[in-house]
């Protein structure tokens, strides 16, 4: 087949940043997906923002602005921007979707029309944002994948026995990181004085507290600081659709607390691979069992060793075009 994708997220990147810290889970859905298909014998196109025209690894990354409106593909395929659907000429055509997009939003910015004209599927990544996508995008169909994280988790050789001692939050700082940094001084940090919490970097010293900025480096870097983290703290947001900063965790067989909010309470299995919380007290109490048992530590972390590698990208992909063409 003749696979496009089509992004206009702004940020200038091919499969060569893979392992940066300028992409977030949009462009690295995009990244492994497009491998993927090729990876079965397609032809892949990618239509973005990159500045040029450049064949990596038998896969074009051309600019948006050199679209060829007269090629014809099988399956064009938009991460988020329903409008590029209309600029290709393809058999059937999805739309991912990485926003709950109230019905307001999806007029304001131009989507309604193009989703009528061009009738995409929509693929969904939970529950919650099935629940609290709006209606619209049910008339032609919609179907969830469950992503998987990039290859470097899926590789990476975990030790369960080790003992870590720190904390960490590695979500998008605006991911309710202030109510994390809330509970962790005025619930955890008065009555433990000894472990430390790593933070996505955030422009306030809050060392007197035990809180330290993580480094927000290449995907090596982060390997290297959850291999060195007890568990992973992780309120949620409602604008969290997937959360891949979980997905990651539980990969590295990390417990993870959360508050439940978005799609969180999706990702944890409730005392068997971390702990939902109800509320601020709750959710430290569940984080100093972590940090102070090693006994259920290592019993969440051998759940979480079971489930390692249960999901990876190839399957996904072939679950993709199975329910992009039902």
């Amino acid at each position: 087949m003749n696979i496009c994708f089509l992004d206009n997220s702004g940020v200038s990147f091919n499969s060569k940043d893979i392992y940066s810290n300028k992409i977030r889970g949009a462009e690295n859905v995009l990244i492994n997906l497009s491998r993927e298909f090729k990876n079965l014998g397609h032809d892949v196109i990618i239509y973005n923002n990159f500045n040029g025209k450049e064949k990596i690894d038998d896969i074009y990354w051309i600019n948006l602005k050199h679209i060829d409106n007269k090629k014809k593909f099988d399956l064009a395929i938009t991460n988020n921007d329903i409008a590029l659907l209309s600029k290709v000429i393809s058999k059937k055509k999805i739309a991912i979707s990485h926003s709950l997009q109230p019905l307001e939003k999806f007029i304001r910015k131009k989507q309604l029309f193009p989703y009528l004209n061009n009738k995409p599927k929509i693929v969904m990544m939970s529950k919650y944002h099935i629940k609290n996508r709006n209606f619209l995008t049910k008339l032609f169909g919609f179907f969830i994948i469950d992503w998987a994280v990039d290859e470097i988790f899926l590789n990476y050789h975990v030790d369960i026995s080790k003992k870590q001692q720190n904390a960490i939050f590695t979500s998008n700082i605006n991911r309710n990181a202030k109510i994390l940094i809330d509970i962790w001084i005025n619930y955890i940090f008065k009555d433990n004085k000894k472990d430390k919490l790593l933070i996505t970097p955030f422009n306030k010293d809050l060392s007197m507290y035990n809180i330290f900025n993580r480094n927000f480096g290449t995907k090596n870097d982060l390997i290297e600081d959850l291999s060195n983290s007890r568990i992973m703290l992780i309120p949620g947001h409602k604008a969290e659709l997937f959360c891949i900063a979980a997905e990651e965790a539980k990969e590295m067989c990390i417990p993870i607390v959360t508050l439940g909010i978005g799609c969180l309470r999706e990702r944890v299995e409730h005392m068997k691979t971390g702990f939902i919380a109800n509320n601020y007290s709750q959710f430290a109490h569940y984080t100093n069992l972590l940090l102070n048992d090693n006994n259920l530590l290592l019993e969440m972390k051998k759940n979480l060793y079971k489930q390692k590698n249960k999901k990876n990208w190839s399957m996904i992909a072939k679950t993709f075009l199975i329910n992009a063409f039902e």
